[in-house]
């Protein structure tokens, strides 16, 4: 009988250390397989909790969601306090840390890099990339958002908004949200380096700055030459003279492909067709980077009112200061696409 007892109770007491083992181990193991160093986890915004282990089961983060129920519970992780976001589990963390993890909203920040996209449309895009809500969304709040009328700011030059740069924020921000830290930002830039001084010296506001930039953008990939273009058309500008930049054309037909431009983009009627109306366009033709809205600012001063690319591989442009000096450039121009079999 005693013998029995033995038996009994050394079962009874196997079994009970055996379930602390494998209570110990399923709650203080590394959540993640051995070989992977890190794993990032996104919960929508509007998760519940029965949501939250189903992704997590999917992740293969669980083993056991009935251990990580019992605990989140035991930890005051339940209900109602599921938090959004981008989380990165990292190598060697165990489930209670995974659960204060994600009880504290202790999220992984991102990186949303804005370049100079061409519509706001493309800004739209390019973000719904980095951040949680889609393009649809911000398209809807970039359009009926509360900044038109306000700052200098139209429909037609909100754009300029958007400084080309790399701004850290959270995947769960939300697209109001994402548009106030645009704001912020574009306040941060234009009170910086005397920017809002030397635009007033001009005579012209941020956005008008801004849609100079965007032209120059557009016209020359070589930094060097940006300051010299800004001032041929700063140049135009305080004479009334059209600007008569071809990309300006281009943007007004949307025909974004175009290779050359000719007649049919340069008779176009619109208001942004500098060809066909002199002053600045409504608003800008593509973001602006900031070296072209500082090559505005800091623009080269000089008497040129011309200029046309060389034709040769440099990318660089040839200036003048006059028609006929402008003439002759073209003609190296035009004599350096046939050398090239370009023409």
């Amino acid at each position: 009988m005693i013998k029995k007892n033995y038996f009994f109770w050394g079962l009874l007491l196997t079994a009970t250390l055996s379930g602390m083992l494998l209570m110990y181990q399923l709650v203080y193991s590394p959540v993640l397989p051995g070989s992977i160093q890190s794993k990032t986890i996104r919960i929508p915004t509007g998760t519940d909790f029965k949501g939250l282990l189903i992704l997590l089961e999917d992740e293969k983060i669980l083993a056991n969601t009935t251990v990580f129920s019992l605990l989140s519970e035991k930890m005051n992780f339940k209900e109602g306090k599921v938090k959004s976001g981008q989380y990165k589990i990292y190598k060697g963390i165990n489930l209670i840390q995974l659960i204060r993890k994600l009880r504290a909203g202790d999220q992984e920040p991102v990186n949303v890099v804005l370049t100079t996209e061409r519509m706001p449309e493309n800004v739209a895009a390019k973000v719904s990339s980095f951040i949680e809500p889609d393009s649809i969304s911000l398209n809807d709040v970039f359009s009926s958002n509360e900044l038109i009328g306000k700052d200098g700011f139209t429909k037609e030059n909100f754009q300029s908004l958007f400084i080309p740069n790399t701004y850290q924020m959270y995947w769960n921000t939300s697209a109001s949200a994402f548009l106030n830290r645009m704001k912020s930002e574009y306040d941060k830039f234009w009170a910086s380096n005397q920017r809002l001084k030397k635009a007033a010296s001009l005579a012209l506001t941020p956005q008008e700055v801004y849609t100079l930039a965007s032209i120059i953008e557009k016209e020359t990939q070589q930094n060097i030459e940006k300051k010299r273009i800004a001032g041929v058309y700063l140049n135009r500008l305080k004479i009334g003279m059209p600007l008569q930049a071809d990309p300006t054309a281009v943007f007004a037909r949307k025909d974004f492909l175009a290779r050359r431009v000719t007649d049919f983009h340069t008779k176009f009627d619109s208001p942004y067709n500098t060809y066909k109306y002199t002053g600045l366009p409504p608003g800008p033709i593509t973001m602006s980077s900031i070296s072209s809205i500082d090559a505005v600012l800091n623009y080269e001063k000089h008497n040129y009112l011309y200029f046309c690319a060389v034709g040769d591989e440099s990318g660089l442009h040839s200036f003048a200061n006059d028609l006929s000096e402008h003439n002759r450039n073209a003609r190296i121009y035009r004599d350096n696409l046939i050398r090239r079999g370009l023409r």
